[in-house]
């Protein structure tokens, strides 16, 4: 069916997007609830005082209108290639576990069922028990393009609280299906630096792609360090055991998206969490909570990033931040929004489509103070530059520190696994007197606070090889700072995060840079370069000024990926109102 939702301004407008841009906020978490019409038009399904809504959008989300659903729909569904059927499937347990509604109010059956309309998406639906058991984070049923087949990855609780990792698959466009449990995935262990284990996923949340040769590669959600993935090389029916990927992530959600022309971007949260604390002294915490049957606070959920691949997944570019939870400063994070909408505040899970013009509209987050709708070019991700001088402030940052706060899941009182936040490394008047602000990053004695160092974070295109400019300066008093080029996202503030480094400078509260003869004068404006070749083997060589000597800084975390973050953090181990000071940073990468 001919596209009637584009005409001749919308492609203009559409081709004006590169960088992504917010067009609007969906009625529901996002990872399955958005549908793409055969004339272009756009619905993101939800709830709104308990009904079912949907938003509909006929400029290729550039704007959104709302409308009804009638009782019985399943909500968002796919259309099948071979059909023409509309088709969804849905767990519905007395309470949706997408929705946390009452499936009886909404007019659907309880079970795992398959749903169907000949009549069009709003059509009236038959449904098709699948199976008794409940069946978690559903994802929309996928069909292959190497064979007639529909596979739908989800996972399946236990009654002891872990999880089986699923994929069910149908040869007879969705009558009947069959049910394939894949292998498990390790439990996160309380080794250092952790003094309590994680909330045990066992291998959820798991996303599909289908490879050219159709040969499947999954991923998965995980406790640990890494998504795991496996794959499939009879459309779905076994498996290889689950294994380490190449992308860094804890506790979050994971999603393949294949464009028209073959590429495959990676949405997901390139993020790592704070080292666990001891459960034992978090008398809030059930028994179950310290055991690893839940979380007791997400510390990683605020940064969202893409990758794009044009080889099969063999090489990625971007590792970009996409969004940043625009809420990560806040010093209600618990509470602003209520409850009643979401529990979870973040920006992962994700869902997307491509538009004309090659443009890409991704669903991300959860809670609609956090969750957007995103346009971007996948171009954006091929960019091998990035600088800032603060004139548009800290909205490309993470510079904020946590403040304690209660441990747990919901407990009938305001917030869920997560800690208040105050903003910590501000914008201060460049000391020189110019119409400018500078970032100064210090230690402000606060007891309220988890950390009091404070940090700055900043997100640039991934290179193996390149170079980070950093202009700062070292204020008198002040106690010094360390700097770190990193693979992935750690919290401002981790004061672990060198440990994981590629690579890392340290200068002291007298000027001298740690492991050289190096000392640089107080009160002047200094440029670290920092160089690198081969971020998996090689060391790299860092100099301050164009007539500074060129120094080798060692290889302490070798990686694959290559870089794609500048760490920076004070260093001070009293209060520090001095600290020091940064004008400007810029990146550029030569390689991927």
């Amino acid at each position: 069916m001919k596209n009637t939702c584009c005409d001749n301004r919308i492609r203009s407008l559409l081709k004006n997007i590169h960088a992504p841009q917010v067009v609007g906020i969906q009625p529901a978490n996002s990872f399955r609830d958005m549908v793409q019409m055969p004339d272009g038009e756009i619905r993101h399904y939800g709830f709104k005082n308990k009904k079912i809504i949907y938003i509909a959008s006929r400029d290729c989300g550039l704007s959104w209108q709302e409308f009804p659903v009638p009782k019985g729909c399943p909500g968002a569904c796919v259309q099948s290639p071979w059909s023409g059927d509309w088709i969804s499937m849905l767990d519905v347990h007395g309470y949706a576990d997408e929705f946390f509604l009452d499936a009886d109010a909404l007019g659907l059956k309880r079970g795992f069922r398959i749903y169907r309309s000949s009549n069009g998406i709003d059509g009236k639906f038959t449904n098709t028990l699948v199976s008794e058991q409940n069946h978690g984070t559903v994802r929309m049923p996928m069909p292959l393009r190497s064979r007639k087949r529909w596979v739908v990855p989800c996972q399946y609780r236990q009654k002891d609280g872990k999880h089986d990792l699923v994929v069910f698959y149908s040869d007879d466009d969705g009558k009947s299906w069959k049910r394939v449990v894949l292998g498990t995935v390790p439990e996160h262990e309380a080794i250092p630096p952790h003094l309590g284990v994680r909330w045990q996923n066992h291998g959820i949340e798991p996303s599909i792609v289908e490879l050219s040769n159709g040969r499947l590669w999954i991923i998965i959600r995980t406790s640990l360090d890494n998504h795991y993935q496996a794959f499939s090389d009879d459309g779905g029916e076994t498996w290889t055991n689950p294994e380490p990927s190449r992308f860094y992530a804890t506790i979050t959600m994971p999603t393949f998206f294949r464009m028209n022309d073959g590429r495959i971007i990676l949405f997901w949260c390139n993020t790592t969490p704070l080292p666990e604390l001891d459960h034992d002294k978090q008398p809030e915490l059930n028994e179950w909570e310290r055991q690893g049957l839940g979380e007791d606070f997400f510390t990683n959920r605020d940064a969202f990033h893409a990758a794009i691949s044009d080889d099969e997944g063999r090489t990625w570019s971007g590792f970009r931040e996409v969004l940043l939870n625009e809420r990560r400063n806040d010093s209600d994070f618990r509470t602003s929004g209520g409850n009643s909408d979401c529990v979870d505040k973040s920006v992962h899970q994700s869902q997307a489509f491509e538009l004309p013009e090659g443009k890409v509209l991704v669903s991300v987050g959860q809670h609609s103070k956090c969750r957007r709708l995103i346009i971007f070019d996948p171009a954006w991700l091929y960019e091998k530059e990035r600088k800032d001088d603060f004139h548009l402030g800290l909205g490309d940052w993470c510079t904020f520190n946590f403040v304690k706060s209660i441990a747990g899941n919901f407990k009938g009182i305001s917030g869920h696994c997560a800690y208040n936040r105050r903003p910590g490394a501000q914008l201060m008047p460049d000391p020189d007197g110019e119409s400018r602000e500078v970032l100064q990053i210090a230690r402000h004695p606060d007891p309220r606070l988890v950390h009091e160092q404070q940090g700055a974070v900043w997100n640039f295109p991934v290179g193996k090889a390149g170079e980070v400019r950093v202009s700062l300066r070292l204020v008198k008093g002040g106690q010094g700072i360390r700097i770190c080029l990193m693979d992935r996202f750690f919290n401002p503030f981790n004061s672990i995060a060198h440990d994981y480094a590629q690579y890392s400078v340290e200068i002291d509260g007298t000027g001298r840079v740690k492991g050289t003869r190096i000392v640089l004068k107080k009160d002047v404006w200094h440029e670290l370069v920092i160089k690198w070749t081969d971020s998996f083997k090689k060391e790299a060589k860092l100099s301050f000024g164009k007539k500074g000597p060129m120094i080798s800084a060692p290889l302490i975390f070798p990686s694959g990926n290559g870089i794609s973050y500048l760490h920076m953090m004070s260093i001070a181990d009293s209060a520090d109102f001095s600290g020091v000071l940064v004008r400007s940073v810029e990146a550029k990468v030569n390689s991927r």
